[in-house]
């Protein structure tokens, strides 16, 4: 009696035929890839450990240019919040693509020309066509005719603004002050200046989002309420007040 098993249908077509070959784990695409990355390796001195070091260094590079930028504070202008030697990160995409400043907004921009060479850091009061004034009755800022309470970010035992203004700001602009008013160089002393104090949306470097160093201090910068009830420009409800609202830097 034949007991040896026979090979099924199945078995045939499972083996291999004479003419087939074994497929090649490696074609010459990742053959090629391979050989170009090693000969890489092997010019570079350090070999894997520089190229990759070489990599993250572009990677971050191009990262600081188009998305995030660190900056550092180099003033207490902006205390409380921001204190000397605090690391921000810097949203360069936050205004792109049809983004516009918004009130509250923490912004760096580049001051040259403007309040002197380098960049700075404050916060956007008024933006363009905003009717902003120091100060009423109670002493607080008052933009578009409502009161705003700052005691939310102001300085501890800061007033609001110790210089009176009242201007409106040109479209394309915006009206700038520090959150430690009493320490802070800003729109306000710069009103009588080319330009009236006013920093242009095309200067500002991006939106500061993070507060990044000291790890005890890194929280996210939110924009605050206070501006939440400020009216868009034209429903300001002060009525005319004469040359004073004329756009800062106006002639005459």
């Amino acid at each position: 009696m034949d007991t040896e098993a026979q090979p099924t249908e199945r078995d045939r077509s499972s083996r291999p035929s004479d003419s087939e070959q074994p497929s090649d784990p490696e074609g010459p695409e990742e053959r090629s890839r391979s050989a170009f990355a090693g000969r890489i390796t092997d010019w570079v001195p350090g070999g894997r450990i520089t190229v990759t070091l070489l990599t993250l260094l572009l990677f971050l590079l191009l990262l600081s240019t188009f998305v995030l930028r660190p900056f550092q504070i180099p003033s207490g202008s902006m205390e409380r919040g921001l204190r000397i030697g605090d690391r921000v990160l810097v949203n360069k995409l936050a205004y792109r693509f049809g983004g516009r400043p918004q009130r509250g907004d923490v912004v760096v921009f580049d001051g040259t020309g403007l309040f002197g060479p380098g960049d700075y850091i404050k916060r956007v009061v008024g933006v363009g066509g905003d009717h902003v004034v120091c100060c009423d009755s109670e002493g607080r800022v008052r933009v578009n005719g409502q009161s705003v309470d700052e005691s939310e970010f102001l300085y501890p035992g800061d007033r609001p603004s110790t210089v009176r203004f009242d201007v409106v700001v040109p479209d394309g602009t915006l009206f700038v002050l520090g959150d430690h008013r009493s320490g802070s160089s800003d729109s306000r002393d710069h009103l009588g200046s080319p330009g009236g104090g006013m920093i242009p949306v095309d200067e500002v470097i991006g939106r500061a989002d993070w507060i990044v160093w000291p790890f005890a201090h890194a929280t996210h910068l939110d924009r605050p309420d206070a501006y939440a009830r400020v009216p868009e420009a034209g429903a300001d409800a002060d009525g005319g007040v004469g040359d004073a609202r004329r756009p800062a830097g106006a002639d005459g």
